[in-house]
């Protein structure tokens, strides 16, 4: 057993490491590959715009010359000058249930951390804020979200024999559209309008919702206000959430709470495109891209991942407002299940609301931490 550093113009290694998840879950039904320009993309020095302001490192543990692990150990220079740290974060972790090939894998992420003069680790975090995010703890039994993460039910244990420990959870949450939905939330959705004078900006086609995205990028940034473990967006992250939007997002599914003409919150929501993702291996070509356009229009899963709003407004019935229209969302259609991704346990109250509202927190990913 032995580990090597991937060099990323080592077209065989890269291939390996690419490879690894589709041998480890070849007998999980549950498990979606990802994208499978998405995931190359992250190799690309050049063209990845990351590269632009931080760097990461990728690891092989190999037996002989066949792949029992990988790791990627990340520096995002944006997200230490945001939250005044110096922390790694570990990503893209697989291993076969072999505890020499992990500790292996993050002993070198750890040296190559401290190189750089960080002082600790946290993962699985990505390298984006539009990464999925944690280890899953609870929910083995069903298929993620589209981008969200999925492991073997061993891994805990072979993260925390490397020293980490619990640093928070997050939950996702299961809505069956069918159910009854308390109208009075609506009505004070409505009272909240009137009275802060907010408006829900809804939108017909792409183009019309491309054209706000710029001003939807400031006000995510602004929504960071008072919070903590956060990475402001960038104008290349833009980019990438155009590019997402544009092909697989349906406008009538996102909302934009405006004070005028200015964005103040925001509520994401898309179609489910992971059965399609199962199917075609996560390649797009040959035939793959018609396949996940067709699932844009036959899924009966929708997802919502991502809710916010400017902290002026929180606690003055703006979450009633975003309850109100991620229910109009999900139930307005052909939808009959939504998953609610990643939200964080040590919000109670919103919990406590979205579990009022007949939400079941039925996954579960974790966060953990090392010093180093």
């Amino acid at each position: 057993m032995h580990t090597i550093h991937i060099d990323a113009a080592d077209r065989r290694r890269v291939k390996q490491f690419l490879d690894a998840p589709f041998r480890l879950y070849r007998n999980t039904p549950q498990w979606v590959p990802p994208l499978a320009s998405d995931a190359r993309r992250v190799f690309d020095r050049k063209r990845y715009a990351f590269y632009q302001h931080s760097d990461a490192a990728f690891f092989l543990a190999l037996d002989g010359e066949r792949a029992a692990g990988r790791i990627a150990i990340i520096d995002n220079r944006l997200y230490n000058e945001f939250n005044k740290e110096r922390t790694a974060f570990f990503y893209l972790f697989e291993c076969e249930e072999n505890p020499a090939a992990s500790q292996s894998l993050f002993e070198a992420a750890f040296d190559w951390a401290r190189a750089r003069g960080l002082t600790q680790v946290i993962g699985p975090k990505g390298f984006t804020a539009l990464d999925g995010m944690g280890l899953l703890v609870k929910g083995f039994e069903h298929r993620p979200a589209f981008g969200i993460p999925y492991n073997l039910p061993y891994y805990p244990a072979l993260i925390e024999a490397a020293g980490f420990a619990l640093k928070g959870d997050v939950v996702s949450g299961y809505l069956n559209t069918q159910m009854p939905f308390p109208e009075k939330i609506h009505q004070v959705a409505e009272i909240v309008q009137k009275r802060r004078g907010l408006r829900v900006a809804r939108f017909e086609s792409r183009r019309d919702l491309l054209g706000l995205l710029p001003r939807l990028q400031a006000m995510y940034n602004d929504s960071l206000g008072g919070t903590t473990g956060n990475t402001p967006l960038t104008d290349d992250d833009l980019r990438t959430l155009v590019n997402q939007l544009y092909w697989f997002a349906d406008p009538k599914l996102i909302k934009i709470v405006m004070k005028g003409e200015e964005p103040v919150g925001f509520l994401l929501a898309y179609p489910d495109i992971s059965a399609a993702m199962q199917r075609t291996q996560g390649r797009l070509f040959p035939l793959g891209w018609l396949d996940m356009f067709l699932e844009l229009r036959r899924t009966k899963w929708v997802n919502v991942n991502g809710a916010g709003i400017v902290e002026k407004y929180r606690g003055l019935g703006g979450t009633a407002l975003l309850f109100s229209e991620m229910h109009k969302s999900v139930a307005g259609g052909r939808f009959e299940h939504a998953d609610i991704v990643q939200v964080g346990v040590d919000n109670d109250k919103m919990q406590r609301e979205m579990r009022d509202l007949g939400i079941d927190f039925y996954k579960a990913h974790r966060l953990y931490r090392r010093e180093l």
